[in-house]
């Protein structure tokens, strides 16, 4: 078998990290099985789908790097399709017209509430052999629905949730049209998974309920179906559903907020799915080692420390060139110009280790390319008291003479410690607010390498002259 999955989002609203999960795991069944990956816009609800939530879907799956081989295929573009099968299955007697209006419907749902029975639509216009058929009311647009199966029931095998079993009566007969003729999701659905030979339908558990109305469609139209896999909800670290109401950050905002794209993917592979005991792996390694058996059927819950220790471990990892190119645009925005003064990449090498956030690292970036600190008297004597000053005269002469390593001057400072019996921090923290007007920089030693003996020298000279 040639293995074909898709995505087929609503473009109704932002893409947040539980959606996001539901393009990973099909991509990678795709990927580890050789087979394809198929995304689809299903925007057949006009009045709230827009461009800008397919964009921000678009951009999402790119920044994770979750390619496609087919699409993005819209389901508004379908529509004459959609319409042809409908035509065919009203002239096989696999769906029929209904003019019950909406005044009507509501009616009869109330009555059956009041009567503590399932609301459902009770058949009225399905045409039967031998029955009397109602007249048809004038200005009425009617809906076409499916003639679902009378008696027996759906089966599946679901790949998460093992088997399955809904009884026929408890489904009604599905709406496939409105009345202007737009075609409704559940049918579209399966005509698109029919023509696009999907094999594997791999979604949330939020559409357990239409499988099995979009399993007797397809079977109606002679199609046999996919195998399903539903995933557990993912819920927010409150234990709600996932959703944009309940506070879910958008793709856009993990962006915004300095995180690396391979720690998103990540964390998203591990809301469900496990191989061992293994945390932290490569996006191939993911695609190794990926199969349905190992989704799990729990709820899986958001843990924000849990992707931020991700982005960290990520961001340790990460070369310091590619770091650098991804840290540059948040430098831009606190007004660094990474062009002027030390070296970029140098710079992220020295405070990669101590960040979260690639907002981290731009903030921590800034001290290298403000203008030198300009201490009061004052400062200079709150900080730098006068009984180190003596030390660091002569670590000013040390630095002067050592080599431009952090080896270097790593020996400079112990040259003067233990001339002038010192501990490491009564030197290093005077020194780093000479440098930065702050005791809080990275290790003295390489940041002596990073900004450079000239520009050091200058500023700790300033506050001994």
């Amino acid at each position: 078998m040639h293995i074909r999955t898709r995505f087929a989002p609503s473009p109704t609203g932002f893409i947040h990290l539980g959606n996001l999960r539901s393009a990973l795991y099909p991509w990678a069944f795709a990927r580890h099985n050789r087979g394809d990956f198929i995304l689809r816009i299903e925007d057949t609800d006009l009045e709230r789908s827009t461009q800008e939530a397919v964009d921000v879907i678009i951009e999402g799956m790119a920044w994770l790097g979750l390619d496609i081989d087919e699409g993005p295929i819209y389901q508004m573009q379908r529509i004459d399709r959609y319409r042809e099968v409908i035509k065919q299955m009203l002239d096989d007697g696999l769906a029929y017209p209904c003019y019950m209006s909406e005044d009507e419907l509501n009616h009869l749902r109330d009555q059956q509430m009041a009567n503590k029975e399932k609301p459902r639509y009770n058949g009225l216009w399905r045409p039967e052999p031998g029955k009397t058929m109602p007249p048809i009311p004038e200005g009425i647009q009617p809906v076409i629905r499916f003639k679902n199966p009378i008696g027996g029931s759906v089966v599946w095998e679901d790949a998460v949730k093992g088997r399955i079993e809904i009884s026929n009566d408890e489904l009604d007969d599905l709406i496939i049209a409105r009345p202007d003729g737009t075609p409704t999701y559940n049918f579209c659905v399966v005509v698109d998974d029919l023509d696009m030979n999907i094999t594997h339908v791999i979604r949330g558990n939020d559409h357990v309920n239409n499988t099995p109305r979009q399993i007797n469609i397809m079977r109606a139209l002679g199609g046999a179906p996919p195998v399903y896999a539903h995933l557990p909800t993912v819920l927010n670290d409150s234990g709600e559903k996932m959703s944009k109401r309940n506070g879910a950050m958008s793709v856009r905002d993990y962006q915004k907020a300095g995180y690396l794209p391979e720690a998103i993917l990540n964390y998203l592979a591990r809301l469900g799915w496990s191989h061992g005991d293994a945390e932290v792996f490569t996006k191939e390694q993911f695609v190794n080692w990926f199969d349905l058996d190992s989704l799990g059927r729990s709820p899986a819950q958001h843990n924000p420390e849990k992707l931020l220790w991700l982005n960290h471990q990520y961001i340790q990892q990460a070369d310091p060139v590619q770091l650098a190119e991804a840290t540059k645009p948040f430098a831009h925005e606190l007004g660094i110009n990474t062009e002027s003064g030390p070296n970029f990449v140098e710079v992220v090498a020295l405070l990669k280790d101590r960040a979260n956030t690639l907002i981290e690292i731009a903030e921590g970036a800034k001290l290298f390319y403000l203008p030198p600190p300009d201490l009061s008297k004052e400062q200079i004597d709150a900080n730098i008291p006068a009984a180190v000053v003596p030390a660091f005269i002569d670590l000013i002469e040390a630095i002067r003479e050592a080599p431009e390593t952090k080896e270097g001057y790593g020996a400079a400072f112990k040259q003067v410690l233990s001339q002038h019996q010192l501990k490491m921090p009564a030197l290093a923290m005077p020194v780093r607010y000479a440098l930065f007007a702050t005791t809080q920089a990275p290790a003295i030693d390489s940041v002596l390498v990073v900004l450079g003996k000239e520009e050091a020298l200058n500023r700790l000279s300033k506050v001994v002259q």
